[in-house]
């Protein structure tokens, strides 16, 4: 599987992007992917007791008196153009970019607030040792922006609850971003990863994704 992964990866200089671009000199916040992946504790995964309903989404969002729950609030923050914005938080018009697949998108129904890392995956790498509380956090954190985001529906359909030694975004920079975020999250939740998935997140850290630059950040309590 790991070697499907780097089968087509183009070389690093066509797949720079904001979040794979030559990255400064690490500081509070910022920190290149290897050295991201370094700070990573692996462990064995287990996903006996999964529910989808273990995490409590979607919540009355940042701004509880706009009648946008959590989804919409993203809606709104990841538009290229802002829709208008009707009762209840009905969202008509506007325009997105999917970055797991590069499409456009004109319509909000078609798309996916996706869990970056998925609720499952979470599940079986620490938050099934959390508290109910805890992973509703989790599971509406817009505290970073990488922990939700807005993609076109049939790509978290295919993406289900694999990790990036089973999946990630195919055929441009976006697996680069997408493994800098994915690490990014982890750390932030003090998640854990399994082995197969350290050895492809270090494959991409010691080729395509050296110089990606993760944004690090500490979850709330």
């Amino acid at each position: 599987m790991i070697k499907n992964l780097m089968r087509g990866l183009v070389p690093l200089a066509l797949v720079l992007s904001p979040l794979a671009a030559p990255a400064p000199a690490a500081s509070a916040g910022v920190q290149l992917f290897p050295d991201a992946v370094a700070e990573l504790t692996e462990a064995t995964e287990d996903s006996q007791g999964y529910a989808e309903s273990a995490f409590a989404h979607w919540d009355k969002g940042l701004d509880t008196t706009d009648d946008c729950d959590t989804r919409a609030e993203v809606l709104l923050a990841e538009a290229v153009e802002a829709p208008a914005t009707g009762a209840a938080c009905a969202l008509t018009g506007g325009r997105w970019t999917s970055y797991y697949d590069g499409q456009s998108v004109t319509d909000p129904a078609l798309l996916r607030v996706d869990h970056l890392v998925p609720l499952a995956e979470a599940w079986a790498s620490g938050a099934s040792g959390w508290t109910p509380a805890r992973r509703a956090l989790f599971a509406n954190d817009q505290g970073a922006s990488a922990t939700l985001v807005a993609v076109t529906a049939r790509r978290p359909k295919a993406k289900g609850g694999q990790d990036p030694a089973e999946w990630v975004p195919d055929g441009n920079a976006a697996y680069c971003r997408y493994v800098g975020e994915w690490v990014g999250t982890k750390l932030r939740w003090g998640l854990t990863v399994d082995k197969d998935e350290m050895e492809a997140l270090k494959l991409f850290a010691d080729g395509p994704c050296e110089e990606t630059v993760v944004q690090r950040s500490t979850a709330p309590r």
